[in-house]
This record gives structure tokens, sequence and C-alpha cells, in this order.
């Protein structure tokens, strides 16, 4: 558990799904995050992280682990009243310590704010010079 004098970092739990749920609305509202059902936000919940302050979530992230090889950060939210405090890169860096300790070998971020994950140690390539490359088979989610 992380925590700040105006936050704290905690292992999310199914309890958390009905106010994920509300916390997360917004963001898949403007298209900023993918829209989930109540299973996959249960599923996210149980190797995610919230971010707490004044008794509310204010942040989110969860590690979805595909292998022992590789897990990816999804679900990556921070209310726009606590950005800039340093809550996103303790939510990353709390499921990147939940991939070490699990010993999973990479992490990959699916992103549009390249800026900030490549402050937090990810790049476009990896040794090896190996990228991973992307192809949408539709417009829309």
């Amino acid at each position: 558990m992380t925590t700040s004098s105006d936050f704290e970092i905690r292992p999310a739990s199914t309890r958390d799904v009905g106010e994920l749920d509300r916390f997360l609305a917004p963001f898949i509202a403007q298209e900023r995050l993918l829209p989930r059902t109540h299973d996959e936000l249960e599923d996210l919940a149980r190797d995610g992280f919230v971010a707490i302050s004044n008794n509310q979530i204010v942040g989110f992230a969860a590690l979805e682990i595909y292998s022992t090889k590789l897990g990816e950060i999804r679900s990556l939210a921070v209310s726009p009243d606590f950005q800039r405090h340093g809550i996103g890169k303790a939510l990353v860096d709390a499921c990147v310590q939940r991939a070490k300790d699990l010993r999973v070998f990479e992490i990959m971020a699916v992103t549009s704010s390249e800026l900030f994950f490549q402050r937090c140690g990810f790049d476009f390539t990896l040794p090896g010079e190996k990228k991973a490359l992307f192809l949408q088979t539709r417009d829309k989610y």
C-alpha cells in the first residue's frame, strides 16, 4: 500500500466494482477507456489498484496477466481534479510491482498518453528491438 498526504493506493477488490463502474463511466463516455461489463470489472479488480482520497476512488489501474511472459496495464484513470499529483505513477508502480512479484516478464500499455508511460519507464521497443504492432478491424469498439 502506498500513501501520500493526499491519497492512498490499495489493492482493489470486488467490493469496489460498483464504485469503479461509476468512477470509470466519464472516461468511457469520453472514449478514453473501453467499456467494461460487471464481470470484466470484477476480473480487473482482482489484479487492480485504487487510489483513495477522502474515502472515495480517485484513480484506478489494473494489471491483466496473459501469461508469465506478458501482462498489460489496463483501465488507468485518474480523476481530473487529482491529476498531476503522482497518482497515475503510483498506480502504474503498483501494477509493475505486482508483475515483478508474479515474475511476469514483460508489461505493455496501449495508450494515447505516450509521454506519461515513458516517464514511468516504458518504451516503444524492448531489448532486441522487439516492437508491438497492431491492426484495428473496425472504427469503433
